[in-house]
């Protein structure tokens, strides 16, 4: 490969990152709904003018309201002027549909019967964007999306389709639909081929990149996120002096999420908004 990763194998300086003091009510979830009834939660104000926005994404709302971890990254940046949005996933929450199984189970049924699952959530958020744009909420500038797991693969696709995601991360993210379980008696396994992160590549190609695993996380495969990791580093231009994709490969045990992992993400994207303007 003519070029390589940067990779981190342990936490090194930015373990210290810290958030500043903020009142209860600014990192606390708030339900909102567009016009046509789309449900999504924002953390943090708008004081000021636009702010720079993370869109987080993992489960249902509730699950975020309830898990405090899942919204850690957003908590901390709400400090530091982020504004934080929350949607519920496809097949959690409110898009759960009543003739289908739930969670990551109704993933596989939707591919196997036809019905779309990524195109339709990133409709949404797009929506959502537009709409705090709008509102002079969010600074168009400044938006990136992250997430854990699901959430992970979310955001990429998220950022794929919306050229205004200025950067990405994921925590233990879904590379592969068929690495994960709920994927092994999948029907129409081309459809969830053609969800992989690494068919994505091509439109993520120059956008800032963080990504954390562990070193045995068999749920949703280490290998298979090192090497959409991989992938992003060798489609850059061949005369690039930086290629913007960070990899933390740690040694949490199998598939989860540490506090250590958010403050490092936040930390990131600290960084990316500072070099952006």
């Amino acid at each position: 490969m003519r070029a390589t990763l940067s990779l981190i194998l342990f936490f090194g300086s930015l373990i210290s990152f810290q958030a500043a003091e903020v009142p209860a009510n600014t990192t606390d979830l708030r339900v909102e709904r567009l016009a046509d009834g789309t449900r999504y939660a924002v953390i943090g104000e708008s004081k000021g003018g636009p702010a720079p926005t993370l869109f987080v994404f993992q489960g249902d709302i509730e699950t975020a309201m309830r898990e405090k971890l899942y919204t850690e990254v957003a908590r901390l940046l709400v400090p530091h002027g982020f504004l934080g949005v929350i949607l519920d996933a496809p097949a959690h929450g409110e898009d759960h549909q009543a003739d289908e199984p739930k969670d990551l189970v109704a993933w596989q049924w939707r591919l196997d019967h036809g019905r779309d699952l990524v195109a339709g959530f990133v409709a949404k958020s797009r929506a959502v964007l537009d709409h705090l744009i709008q509102e002079k909420r969010t600074d168009p500038a400044r938006v990136a999306a992250v997430g854990t797991s699901r959430g992970g693969f979310l955001a990429f696709h998220f950022a794929a389709a919306e050229p205004r995601i200025r950067c990405v991360g994921g925590i233990s993210p879904v590379t592969e639909l068929r690495a994960l379980r709920e994927f092994k008696d999948a029907t129409q396994p081309k459809a969830a081929d053609a969800l992989a992160l690494k068919t994505l590549v091509p439109r993520l190609v120059g956008r800032p990149a963080w990504i954390s695993i562990g070193n045995l996380d068999t749920r949703v495969d280490t290998e298979a996120a090192i090497a959409f990791s991989r992938a992003l580093v060798a489609a850059a231009p061949a005369d690039a002096a930086k290629i913007p994709v960070e990899l933390i490969v740690n040694s949490v045990p199998g598939h989860r999420s540490t506090e250590q992992d958010h403050k490092l993400l936040a930390a990131w994207l600290l960084e990316q908004f500072r070099a952006a303007r």
